[in-house]
């Protein structure tokens, strides 16, 4: 009986949220399905390194729900944004841009982060992918020296 209740309440809420958020659904459960495969793929990589570390998991579930929290900010300012522009008369015509892009942005790291575990772990990646992998390094390395 339990199981039913939680199962119902929890199709309604994620029912609820994508009518609110309507075109952001997809993309923050794509978010949600990579930041999980991420943190297995970290999981593995550390199994892997014989460096798996309780304080390290935390770590990255705190910062996978910061990125979450990330995207609630973008969703704010959005709202902020249409409000301010309704009230002046402006239609902007554009629902949810900023938090679209905080969320593609996310997706894109995390995907980047799951292709460097899996190759840390050992498995073949094509040499375009790595080619990628390793200018984006780069470019995030010299963005953060600026």
């Amino acid at each position: 009986m339990n199981s039913t209740i939680w199962r119902s309440v929890i199709a309604g809420a994620a029912t609820a949220l994508s009518l609110c958020f309507q075109q952001l659904a997809v993309p923050v459960a794509i978010l949600l399905i990579v930041m999980l495969a991420d943190y297995v793929s970290g999981l593995a990589k550390a199994s892997v390194n014989r460096t798996l570390c309780s304080r390290t998991g935390i770590q990255g579930i705190l910062k996978k729900i910061g990125g979450l929290f990330v995207v609630g900010v973008g969703l704010v300012t959005d709202y902020i944004v249409g409000q301010a522009a309704s009230s002046l008369g402006v239609e902007i015509g554009v629902n949810y841009a900023i938090g679209l892009l905080v969320t593609f942005w996310l997706i894109v790291n995390e995907l980047i982060s799951i292709l460097e575990n899996v190759s840390e772990i050992g498995v073949p990646l094509p040499a375009f992918l790595q080619g990628v992998i390793d200018r984006l390094k780069i470019t995030i390395e010299n963005k953060a020296e600026e």
